[in-house]
């Protein structure tokens, strides 16, 4: 374990990591004409319940402004859409279409393999409990915002 320089930071560590799973995942998308960050859009609204701006931004981490690009160019390309939010026709809400679902299928299975590559190079007892940890350390630090 590295303990001087960047090294020794826990954010510099993960902010590492993420890029490099994102990387392979944006190889893996471009064949769709897909950025990681509209697959993160379409892949929070595959539940079909629709989604606020609000809570969009929330679920996929992004700015509001960033998301709202985002969104508009996905709309563009008839993947997602607006519409009155369920059980409150008042709101509006985002929707994954038809066209969108359809390319999630195209892409969950590249997507399921990329994470295999990184269970295989890093071990999938070793991935599994990576996964646990961070999310384990999401909700400590979501607890310690609250409780400041």
């Amino acid at each position: 374990m590295t303990t001087s320089g960047l090294g020794s930071s826990l954010a510099y560590l993960l902010s590492r990591a993420e890029r490099g799973v994102n990387r392979g995942l944006a190889a893996v998308l471009a064949g769709e004409d897909v950025t990681v960050e509209q697959w993160r859009i379409m892949r929070a609204l595959a539940d079909g319940r629709g989604e606020s701006m609000g809570e969009l931004a929330e679920a996929v981490l992004m700015p509001h402004p960033t998301l709202t690009k985002a969104v508009d160019r996905l709309i563009d390309r008839a993947l997602v859409y607006r519409g009155p939010a369920k059980g409150d026709r008042r709101r509006v809400a985002v929707f994954v279409s038809g066209r969108g679902v359809e390319l999630l299928a195209r892409v969950d299975g590249a997507v399921a393999e990329q994470q295999a590559v990184i269970a295989l190079a890093f071990g999938r007892e070793r991935t599994e409990r990576l996964m646990r940890d961070l999310e384990s350390l999401v909700e400590a630090l979501d607890y310690a915002e609250l409780r400041m």
